[in-house]
C-alpha cells in the first residue's frame, strides 16, 4: 500500500443519491413524508414514523441547534491526523431531524451545547460534498 491513507468517503445509494447530489450543489435536503408530514434524516426508502413510502425531498433551512458533541483529539486513522482536534456533533435541524456532523469555523473550546449553528459545505477532492455546521451568523 502506498500514498496517504484514504479517509472514509460516503457512498451514494438508491436512498441517498438525491441527498448527495444536492450537497454537491450546496443544498441541504431532507425527506418529508406526505402521509404523516414527518421530516426525517438520514435518507431512507420508507418513513421512520409511519412506514409510508410517500417521501418527498425538501430543502432544509440549514439552521439548527447543537444538542451534544465530542472533541476528537486522537485521529481514528492517519487519514484524519491533520484534522485533530475536531468536533463531532449531533445537530437538531429547525425542521426536527437530528444530523451527525462536524462543527467547524470556531475553536473547539468555543463549542457549546445549545449553540445555534448553520450548515456549510465541504467539497472533498474525492468528488463528494459533505455538510458541516458552523456557529450561526447573527442576522
Amino acid at each position: 500500500m502506498s500514498g496517504a491513507p484514504a479517509r472514509n468517503v460516503p457512498v451514494s445509494t438508491a436512498a441517498t443519491a438525491e441527498y448527495w447530489a444536492a450537497c454537491r450543489r450546496h443544498e441541504l435536503l431532507i425527506q418529508r413524508c406526505s402521509d404523516c408530514a414527518t421530516h426525517q434524516f438520514y435518507p431512507r426508502l420508507v418513513c421512520a414514523s409511519c412506514l409510508g413510502r410517500s417521501l418527498q425531498w425538501v430543502r432544509a433551512s440549514g439552521l439548527g441547534t447543537l444538542r451534544t458533541f465530542a472533541i476528537v483529539r486522537r485521529p481514528v486513522s492517519q487519514a484524519y491526523a491533520a484534522e485533530v482536534p475536531y468536533v463531532v456533533a449531533l445537530v437538531e435541524l429547525r425542521e426536527g431531524p437530528t444530523m451527525m456532523s462536524n462543527v467547524v469555523g470556531c475553536s473547539v473550546d468555543e463549542v457549546r451545547i445549545g449553540m445555534p449553528v448553520e450548515v456549510v459545505f465541504d467539497d472533498w477532492p474525492e468528488g463528494v460534498t459533505v455538510p458541516k455546521f458552523r456557529p450561526a451568523q447573527a442576522t
